[in-house]
């Protein structure tokens, strides 16, 4: 699969990527199900203030995802370094 000629045929995506990226959206998912008042019942710390815990934990597990992806995307480029 070429995407636009910046994936290449070779292109393996990280397990990193992968685990980083599932916890990050089962975080915001808990989150935003939090903050709507979901979980209220499961503990008193998933209120809002909890919700927002969480979704800014799975931004940040997003990134964390992102990261070793875009190495892996820099490392499939043909240009040589100058």
């Amino acid at each position: 699969m070429e995407l636009y000629g910046l994936i290449s045929k070779n292109f393996r995506l990280p397990v990193s990527a992968i685990i980083f990226g599932t916890l990050g959206l089962i975080a915001l998912a808990a989150g935003f199900a939090a903050m709507a008042g979901l979980l209220r019942q499961v503990h008193p710390l998933l209120n809002s203030d909890g919700g927002l815990a969480l979704v800014v934990s799975g931004i940040a597990l997003l990134l964390s995802g992102a990261f070793p992806l875009g190495l892996a995307l820099l490392a499939t480029q043909k240009s040589p370094a100058d």
